[in-house]
């Protein structure tokens, strides 16, 4: 294994990287601590890891000094028997002069493949001189499980598709926040450009049927590889349907019940605790995520039903039925996935009067309110969101929020603030600038 090893290191060390658009994101070396990028599969965390591997190149560090090992490299299916360590024991065998002497910088992508890879990174950080770079597709790599098996010597960082200000810079158009009347236009052209493609950096050139095919193809590998295989389900079709119901349904509340109930009715003998692991998968995936009701209850906001999205708008279009899905919830789940780029402290909030409003965001104790509406220009329906945000706002003493609309612009004065209504492109680009790091 550790002459496969070292031809695996060589290849990779003599490899050209092809890293695309650079990611608003910092590559960031803490001392003593691993750096952790995790999120869905092809959001471009290994591109990420090309990407810094060129810059430390470009600053003079010798190629050998780089360690990069892809952990679901078919060549590598002996580590799950022989363990990590023979990777150090590999490299160092190749370079024995630079132990304890010189930095290496060690890249390990997708290192979740691997069971109980923590104490090896643990122990590296200890006894090696080296700075370490993770990333893995769980989101059980934030857990406080995880910082307590690294004895604090890790530190982890989201990592999503590209951002609509991502988006412009692969489309190589550097979004400026005073811009122009052409600017903009540009703008709107290229986030309608977005709202088709989509945020995965491998479909944003495709034509429809090529980004659906590959679209369904992430779709097969996350329920098989990440859900499926990796908790060794006995009944995957319940699995499948469970899934194409959330995508029907992106926007939408459920219930466990109810999710149980229907996959009985359709001949799934299911327990609403084999639903709820389901769901906890999913999220762990990075697959869907849930909102839960604004309480300070946690047991009644684990009681109330819970609101559904996906990773990706374009994604669910590719893989929904088409029977319950509608622009208006895509482009909630859209402002969803904005959101959740800066904070996964989001709800959605009730008012005493039972009026919904879509999101509520929390971040560094300050509370943000955003509605969506794909149009406020019938006004029952602009009548009921401001409605619904003037009480929201009342009650919990906020005297700003959001309407956000496919192409809409205003400023609404209430009694006690402002509802500021905005075009989605310009909500993407305001959040994406706050939450490029």
């Amino acid at each position: 294994m550790i002459e496969k090893l070292k031809e695996i290191i060589l290849d990779y060390q003599k490899m050209s990287f092809e890293t695309g658009a650079e990611r608003q994101l910092e590559l960031i070396s803490l001392k003593g601590k691993a750096s952790i990028y995790i999120g869905v599969r092809r959001s471009g965390k290994s591109t990420f890891l090309y990407q810094a591997m060129k810059h430390l190149r470009a600053e003079k560090v010798p190629h050998e000094n780089i360690l990069y090992i892809n952990f679901f490299d078919d060549r590598l299916h002996l580590l799950k028997q022989q363990g990590l360590e023979v990777i150090i024991e590999a490299y160092f065998s190749l370079y024995p002069e630079k132990k304890g002497v010189e930095k290496i910088y060690c890249f390990f992508d997708e290192i979740q493949q691997i069971d109980n890879w923590e104490p090896f990174i643990d122990r590296i950080m200890r006894t090696e001189k080296c700075a370490v770079f993770i990333t893995g597709s769980s989101a059980k790599m934030l857990s406080t499980d995880l910082a307590t098996q690294m004895r604090g010597r890790s530190i982890t960082w989201e990592v999503f598709p590209f951002s609509f200000l991502e988006f412009l810079d692969y489309k190589e158009f550097k979004f400026k926040k005073n811009i122009t009347t052409k600017e903009r236009h540009i703008t709107e052209n290229f986030f309608n450009d977005y709202w088709v493609s989509g945020s995965f950096p491998e479909v944003l050139d495709l034509n429809k049927n090529l980004r659906v095919k590959i679209h369904q193809n992430y779709f097969e590998t996350l329920l098989y590889r990440d859900i499926i295989d990796r908790h060794d389900i006995p009944h995957p079709q319940a699995v499948k349907d469970l899934a194409l119901w959330l995508i029907d349904n992106t926007a939408s509340l459920y219930s466990v019940n109810r999710l149980t109930n229907y996959l009985k009715s359709i001949g799934h003998k299911i327990t609403k605790t084999s639903v709820s692991n389901y769901i906890h998968w999913f999220e762990d995936a990075f697959m869907f995520f849930t909102v839960r009701i604004y309480n300070a209850s946690l047991a009644k906001s684990n009681t109330n039903p819970k609101k559904i999205y996906c990773i990706d708008h374009s994604f669910v279009r590719s893989i929904s039925s088409g029977i319950l899905i509608n622009s208006g919830h895509l482009l909630e789940n859209l402002v969803y996935i904005t959101l959740r780029r800066s904070t996964p402290n989001i709800f959605y909030y009730k008012t005493k009067k039972g009026y919904e409003v879509d999101f509520i965001a929390i971040t560094n104790s300050t509370k943000q309110l955003v509605q969506v509406s794909e149009s406020l220009v019938n006004e029952t329906t602009k009548k009921r969101e401001v409605r619904a945000l003037q009480e929201a706002m009342s009650e919990l003493s906020i005297n700003y929020s959001i309407i956000v609309t496919k192409n809409e612009k205003e400023l609404i004065q209430v009694d006690g603030g402002q509802i500021r209504v905005i075009p989605a492109w310009e909500f993407l680009t305001l959040i994406g600038a706050k939450s490029a790091h």
